[in-house]
């Protein structure tokens, strides 16, 4: 046991490469996306790419937690809208149901269900508090079915984009590279 900590440098140094990754997507697929679809979907894929990501890199709890409250944070005090704090709350659904598959996307079906399920069950979650808290005029029921849907159609993208590019990495052996 001795001087190990939970967190190694590199876990750090990704963590804030995918904080950085997360604050740039949500400041331009965000709006983005609002302006050519009038559609949450990019913002999502701006916010589950880096969490996916950091979470297959790291393989530990609470970076994709991390990840989500300081690009979070970032993004806020960079200009971008206040609901992207919801997503903050959605990246610690996340990263408590990623310990399922105790934070390891591999080459495995438990793996990526787990990873999937994750991915687009906090997109969902994500959609229904927007929708309860940062549209005016929206019911209850709105929340739940039609906004909570799309951000629910955002997460499945993001998982048929992230997914093949983590599944392309692995073989191609990058833990390797990286000292795992």
């Amino acid at each position: 046991m001795g001087n190990e900590t939970y967190l190694r440098t590199v876990d750090i140094a990704l963590t804030a490469v995918f904080c950085a990754v997360f604050a740039v997507l949500n400041l331009t697929l965000g709006p983005l996306s609002f302006q050519l679809l009038q559609l949450p979907i990019l913002h999502d894929f701006a916010v589950f790419c880096p969490l996916l990501l950091v979470t297959w890199a790291t393989g530990r709890f609470g970076t994709s937690l991390l990840v989500g409250i300081i690009g979070s944070v970032v993004a806020i005090l960079l200009g971008g809208p206040p609901l992207i704090i919801c997503f903050a709350a959605s990246a610690v659904i996340f990263d408590l149901l990623m310990s399922a598959s105790h934070h390891k996307i591999r080459i495995s079906m438990y793996s990526l269900i787990v990873a999937v399920i994750a991915t687009m069950f906090s997109a969902y979650l994500a959609g229904v508090v927007i929708g309860v808290f940062f549209t005016p005029d929206q019911t209850f029921q709105w929340a739940l079915t039609s906004w909570g849907g799309w951000h629910l159609v955002g997460g499945i993208v993001t998982v048929a984009i992230t997914l093949p590019i983590i599944l392309t990495l692995e073989k191609a052996n990058v833990r390797k590279i990286k000292g795992d």
